[in-house]
Protein backbone atom coordinates (compact mmCIF):
# COMPACT_ATOMS: atom_id res chain seq x y z
CA UNK A 1 0.00 0.00 0.00
CA UNK A 2 1.58 3.24 -0.70
CA UNK A 3 1.62 6.52 0.78
CA UNK A 4 -1.40 7.58 -0.87
CA UNK A 5 -3.77 4.94 -0.27
CA UNK A 6 -2.96 4.96 3.53
CA UNK A 7 -3.95 8.64 3.68
CA UNK A 8 -7.13 7.74 1.63
CA UNK A 9 -7.80 5.19 4.28
CA UNK A 10 -6.87 7.24 7.06
CA UNK A 11 -9.12 10.59 5.73
CA UNK A 12 -12.21 7.56 5.12
CA UNK A 13 -11.95 6.38 9.19
CA UNK A 14 -11.85 10.20 10.27
CA UNK A 15 -14.72 10.61 8.29
CA UNK A 16 -16.56 7.48 9.73
CA UNK A 17 -15.77 8.82 13.28
CA UNK A 18 -16.92 12.32 12.79
CA UNK A 19 -20.29 10.71 11.48
CA UNK A 20 -20.98 8.59 14.40
CA UNK A 21 -20.04 11.67 16.72
CA UNK A 22 -22.78 13.33 14.87
CA UNK A 23 -25.18 10.78 15.33
CA UNK A 24 -24.06 10.28 18.83
CA UNK A 25 -24.94 14.02 19.46
CA UNK A 26 -28.39 14.17 18.00
CA UNK A 27 -29.04 11.09 19.89
CA UNK A 28 -28.27 13.10 23.12
CA UNK A 29 -30.15 16.27 21.88
CA UNK A 30 -33.06 14.13 21.37
CA UNK A 31 -33.26 12.56 24.39
CA UNK A 32 -32.69 15.87 26.49
CA UNK A 33 -35.53 17.60 24.47
CA UNK A 34 -37.88 14.80 24.93
CA UNK A 35 -37.18 13.23 27.86
CA UNK A 36 -35.95 15.53 30.71
CA UNK A 37 -38.76 18.36 29.92
CA UNK A 38 -41.17 15.05 30.22
CA UNK A 39 -39.56 13.66 33.47
CA UNK A 40 -39.51 17.43 34.58
CA UNK A 41 -43.25 18.11 34.25
CA UNK A 42 -44.64 14.67 35.65
CA UNK A 43 -42.41 14.59 38.51
CA UNK A 44 -43.65 18.54 39.54
CA UNK A 45 -47.42 17.14 38.73
CA UNK A 46 -47.01 14.32 41.23
CA UNK A 47 -45.08 16.21 43.95
CA UNK A 48 -48.69 18.71 44.03
CA UNK A 49 -51.14 16.24 43.20
CA UNK A 50 -49.67 14.27 46.91
CA UNK A 51 -48.45 17.38 48.65
CA UNK A 52 -52.15 19.60 48.29
CA UNK A 53 -54.41 16.68 47.80
CA UNK A 54 -57.58 18.83 47.13
CA UNK A 55 -55.86 21.20 44.76
CA UNK A 56 -55.17 20.47 40.81
CA UNK A 57 -51.45 20.05 40.40
CA UNK A 58 -50.07 22.13 38.07
CA UNK A 59 -47.27 23.48 35.60
CA UNK A 60 -46.25 26.64 36.03
CA UNK A 61 -50.24 27.86 35.67
CA UNK A 62 -50.89 25.74 33.06
CA UNK A 63 -53.36 22.63 33.81
CA UNK A 64 -54.06 19.38 32.29
CA UNK A 65 -57.44 17.30 32.64
CA UNK A 66 -58.68 14.50 31.59
CA UNK A 67 -61.26 14.47 29.26
CA UNK A 68 -63.91 11.82 31.15
CA UNK A 69 -67.33 12.98 28.80
CA UNK A 70 -68.72 13.71 25.78
CA UNK A 71 -70.09 16.59 26.61
CA UNK A 72 -68.08 19.29 24.85
CA UNK A 73 -67.91 17.51 21.48
CA UNK A 74 -66.54 18.04 18.79
CA UNK A 75 -64.44 20.58 20.50
CA UNK A 76 -62.69 17.25 22.41
CA UNK A 77 -63.47 14.13 22.67
CA UNK A 78 -63.66 11.31 26.12
CA UNK A 79 -60.02 9.82 25.96
CA UNK A 80 -58.57 13.43 25.31
CA UNK A 81 -56.10 15.72 27.02
CA UNK A 82 -57.43 19.21 28.10
CA UNK A 83 -55.11 21.77 28.49
CA UNK A 84 -56.34 25.21 30.89
CA UNK A 85 -54.23 28.02 31.67
CA UNK A 86 -54.90 30.19 35.09
CA UNK A 87 -56.10 33.09 34.56
CA UNK A 88 -57.94 36.67 36.27
CA UNK A 89 -61.64 36.00 36.71
CA UNK A 90 -61.86 38.99 35.59
CA UNK A 91 -60.91 37.97 31.85
CA UNK A 92 -63.38 35.98 31.28
CA UNK A 93 -66.30 36.18 28.89
CA UNK A 94 -69.10 34.84 28.12
CA UNK A 95 -68.10 32.08 25.19
CA UNK A 96 -64.91 31.39 26.42
CA UNK A 97 -64.14 27.44 27.49
CA UNK A 98 -63.28 26.98 31.69
CA UNK A 99 -62.50 24.54 33.75
CA UNK A 100 -64.36 24.66 36.97
CA UNK A 101 -64.19 22.21 40.09
CA UNK A 102 -67.85 21.07 41.23
CA UNK A 103 -66.78 18.62 44.54
CA UNK A 104 -64.13 16.07 43.55
CA UNK A 105 -64.49 16.84 39.91
CA UNK A 106 -63.31 18.87 37.29
CA UNK A 107 -65.84 20.11 34.65
CA UNK A 108 -64.34 21.75 31.28
CA UNK A 109 -67.71 23.42 29.70
CA UNK A 110 -68.70 27.34 27.82
CA UNK A 111 -69.73 30.10 29.65
CA UNK A 112 -73.08 31.05 28.34
CA UNK A 113 -74.14 33.83 30.96
CA UNK A 114 -72.23 35.85 33.55
CA UNK A 115 -74.13 37.13 36.27
CA UNK A 116 -73.03 39.62 39.35
CA UNK A 117 -74.88 38.89 42.48
CA UNK A 118 -74.39 40.75 45.30
CA UNK A 119 -70.56 41.62 44.32
CA UNK A 120 -70.02 38.02 43.19
CA UNK A 121 -69.26 36.93 39.54
CA UNK A 122 -71.37 34.08 38.84
CA UNK A 123 -71.19 31.79 35.56
CA UNK A 124 -73.84 29.76 33.55
CA UNK A 125 -71.93 26.90 31.89
CA UNK A 126 -72.62 24.37 28.93
CA UNK A 127 -71.27 21.74 27.26
CA UNK A 128 -71.59 22.51 23.80
CA UNK A 129 -72.88 18.99 23.27
CA UNK A 130 -76.15 18.86 26.38
CA UNK A 131 -79.08 20.34 25.31
CA UNK A 132 -79.60 22.33 28.59
CA UNK A 133 -77.44 24.39 30.68
CA UNK A 134 -75.57 22.92 34.05
CA UNK A 135 -77.59 23.21 37.25
CA UNK A 136 -73.99 24.15 38.93
CA UNK A 137 -73.45 27.99 40.33
CA UNK A 138 -70.00 28.37 39.47
CA UNK A 139 -67.94 31.08 40.99
CA UNK A 140 -64.40 32.36 41.28
CA UNK A 141 -62.90 30.86 43.56
CA UNK A 142 -64.29 27.07 41.44
CA UNK A 143 -62.73 27.99 38.06
CA UNK A 144 -59.57 26.21 37.50
CA UNK A 145 -58.78 28.26 34.55
CA UNK A 146 -59.46 28.99 30.94
CA UNK A 147 -59.28 26.07 27.75
CA UNK A 148 -56.09 26.87 25.59
CA UNK A 149 -56.55 23.26 23.79
CA UNK A 150 -56.88 19.22 23.37
CA UNK A 151 -54.47 16.60 22.48
CA UNK A 152 -56.19 13.69 21.15
CA UNK A 153 -56.47 10.38 22.88
CA UNK A 154 -53.92 11.53 25.31
CA UNK A 155 -55.81 11.43 28.38
CA UNK A 156 -55.98 7.79 27.97
CA UNK A 157 -52.18 8.00 28.44
CA UNK A 158 -52.70 9.88 31.57
CA UNK A 159 -54.69 7.91 33.07
CA UNK A 160 -52.38 4.74 32.61
CA UNK A 161 -49.64 7.32 33.70
CA UNK A 162 -51.43 6.89 36.88
CA UNK A 163 -51.42 3.43 37.64
CA UNK A 164 -48.12 2.14 39.24
CA UNK A 165 -47.08 0.28 35.95
CA UNK A 166 -47.38 4.11 34.18
CA UNK A 167 -45.51 5.75 36.63
CA UNK A 168 -42.99 3.34 36.23
CA UNK A 169 -42.78 3.78 32.24
CA UNK A 170 -43.16 7.26 32.24
CA UNK A 171 -40.64 7.99 35.21
CA UNK A 172 -38.27 5.35 35.57
CA UNK A 173 -38.18 4.62 31.91
CA UNK A 174 -37.19 8.35 31.04
CA UNK A 175 -33.99 7.88 34.04
CA UNK A 176 -33.19 4.34 32.18
CA UNK A 177 -32.97 5.58 28.53
CA UNK A 178 -30.86 8.78 29.59
CA UNK A 179 -28.63 6.72 32.05
CA UNK A 180 -28.16 4.17 29.02
CA UNK A 181 -27.40 6.87 26.85
CA UNK A 182 -25.03 8.88 29.35
CA UNK A 183 -23.38 4.77 29.48
CA UNK A 184 -23.06 4.47 25.78
CA UNK A 185 -22.04 7.99 25.54
CA UNK A 186 -18.85 7.58 27.77
CA UNK A 187 -18.09 4.02 26.26
CA UNK A 188 -17.75 5.89 22.86
CA UNK A 189 -15.72 8.38 24.05
CA UNK A 190 -13.04 6.24 25.86
CA UNK A 191 -12.96 4.14 22.50
CA UNK A 192 -12.72 6.82 20.34
CA UNK A 193 -9.82 8.32 22.74
CA UNK A 194 -8.28 4.30 22.64
CA UNK A 195 -8.16 4.62 19.13
CA UNK A 196 -6.36 8.45 19.22
CA UNK A 197 -3.90 7.16 21.90
CA UNK A 198 -3.38 3.81 19.52
CA UNK A 199 -2.85 5.87 16.00
CA UNK A 200 -0.21 8.15 17.86
CA UNK A 201 1.29 6.02 19.65
CA UNK A 202 2.09 4.43 15.63
CA UNK A 203 3.06 7.54 14.19
CA UNK A 204 5.57 8.31 17.27
CA UNK A 205 7.02 4.39 16.61
CA UNK A 206 6.83 5.57 12.76
CA UNK A 207 9.03 8.38 13.57
CA UNK A 208 11.31 6.94 15.68
CA UNK A 209 11.79 4.11 13.47
CA UNK A 210 13.01 6.83 10.72
CA UNK A 211 15.22 8.39 13.09
CA UNK A 212 17.28 5.11 13.77
CA UNK A 213 17.03 4.40 10.19
CA UNK A 214 18.19 8.04 9.67
CA UNK A 215 21.22 7.42 12.29
CA UNK A 216 22.15 4.08 11.47
CA UNK A 217 22.55 5.31 8.00
CA UNK A 218 24.51 8.21 8.75
CA UNK A 219 27.07 5.35 11.40
CA UNK A 220 27.27 3.69 7.91
CA UNK A 221 29.01 6.72 6.20
CA UNK A 222 31.08 7.63 8.69
CA UNK A 223 33.03 4.46 8.60
CA UNK A 224 33.57 4.00 4.72
CA UNK A 225 37.25 4.59 3.95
Amino acid sequence: MDTSDALINKNDKEKEKRGGNRIMQVIGILLCVVLIPMLVINLTLIIKSFSYPEQVPDFFGYKPFIVLSGSMEPVFYSGDLALARETPPENLSEGDIIAFREGNSVITHRIMTITSEEGERRYITKGDNNNVEDQIIVTDEKIEGVYLFSIDGLGNTAMFMQTPVGMIVFIALPLILFILYDIVRRRHYEKRERERTKELEEELAKMQQKLNEKDLNSIKKGQKP
